[in-house]
């Protein structure tokens, strides 16, 4: 195969020392190298801005921009999006890593599938080390449901497909991956290569994990909120426009996956007080999953690592079936319709 197509890589980047050089080297080593790598700094105060520098000097596939006002996930997704030249775009994050021929490979499925609009492929996880944390979640591609079961950073998609719905939306901060890629698929085929070619790398001052905490909590209780919607076969797009009281009980399930990121990235979470006092608690399933893992957590984060590793495992043999061709695989979430 020949470098025909050229492409965008975009990266924003905040406060990303000290796995910000993994991550560039992962796409500058591409074996697939006809490229621009846009790189925006969004207002970095760890040096990640100056290291940028040092590697835009050495590769000249490297065009980066400096901001000097942050402008948060969904401001600096959308600006490196609107500065990407080529018709395809390569998303990419600052403490991720790729496999070396990821971009091949997508530019292969995109090729040989005209109507597919986004390829993205599954991951794995590392630590701050680069170490193995858990595999791919194989089994998430033999069910159907809205959630996406792939990684933003791993996602290459047609800037058309982007323009067409909209890019990202503002008041979806915290899981604009998810809203892009639903709306995406609602006028396009989304493929999944069923090989981790992605890592996303836990660790415990990733941006996520340092933000502010009430905003994160409220963000993913909308993304549950407008799940559901989905589930039901009715748009969410009005839900985006209701603020949410700032006494409002949210969905137990925002504690297990706030308290997820800390726990992969080797931390003990200290969540059951917060679900206490903010869970929407009923006598439900999700309510008796949340109480469970908050304590389990808190009590003995590494017993829970290794059963969920133990779960993994299990799923994914249940699902190889489902993948063993090992060709991409096409998702859609559950329903068609996503605006009124």
């Amino acid at each position: 195969m020949t470098d025909g197509e050229h492409i965008s890589v975009v990266m924003p980047v905040h406060n990303a020392l000290p796995h910000l050089d993994a991550a560039v080297r992962s796409i500058l080593d591409q074996t697939y190298a006809n490229f621009e790598f846009v790189i925006f700094d969004d207002a970095s105060t760890d040096g990640s801005a100056e290291r940028l520098r040092e590697w835009a000097a050495r590769d000249s596939r490297i065009r980066l921009l400096e901001g000097e006002q942050n402008l948060g996930p969904v401001g600096s997704s959308s600006f490196v999006v609107e500065q990407a030249k080529a018709p395809l775009i390569a998303r990419m994050d600052a403490d991720d890593v790729c496999d070396p021929d990821r971009l091949r490979r997508q530019v292969q499925v995109l090729r040989e599938s005209p109507d597919t609009g986004v390829v993205a492929s599954l991951f794995g996880v590392i630590d701050e080390r680069g170490r193995s944390l858990r595999g791919p979640e194989v089994w998430r591609l033999a069910r159907k449901s809205p959630f996406v079961p792939f990684a933003h950073g791993s996602i290459m998609f047609r800037r058309s497909v982007f323009d067409q719905v909209g890019g990202y939306r503002e008041r979806c901060e915290y899981w604009e991956d998810q809203d892009l890629v639903v709306r995406m698929a609602s006028v396009s085929s989304v493929l999944i290569i069923p090989e981790a070619l992605y890592q996303v790398r836990q660790w415990t001052k990733n941006t996520r994990v340092a933000s502010d905490r009430e905003r994160v909590e409220n963000a993913v209780d909308l993304m549950y909120r407008s799940i559901a919607r989905l589930e039901q076969n009715r748009s969410y797009d009005d839900l985006l426009q209701r603020p949410l009281r700032p006494s409002a009980r949210i969905d137990p399930r925002v504690f297990i996956s706030a308290g997820s990121l800390i726990l992969w990235a080797g931390g003990r979470p200290r969540l059951f007080g917060r679900l206490l006092q903010r869970g929407r608690l009923r006598f439900d399933v999700g309510t008796f999953n949340a109480l469970t893992w908050t304590i389990w957590a808190s009590i003995s984060p590494g017993s829970l690592r290794a059963f969920l590793s133990m779960l993994l495992c299990t799923r994914n043999m249940l699902a190889a079936p489902v993948v063993s061709d090992g060709g991409p695989l096409r998702w859609a979430p559950p329903i068609n319709k996503v605006h009124d």
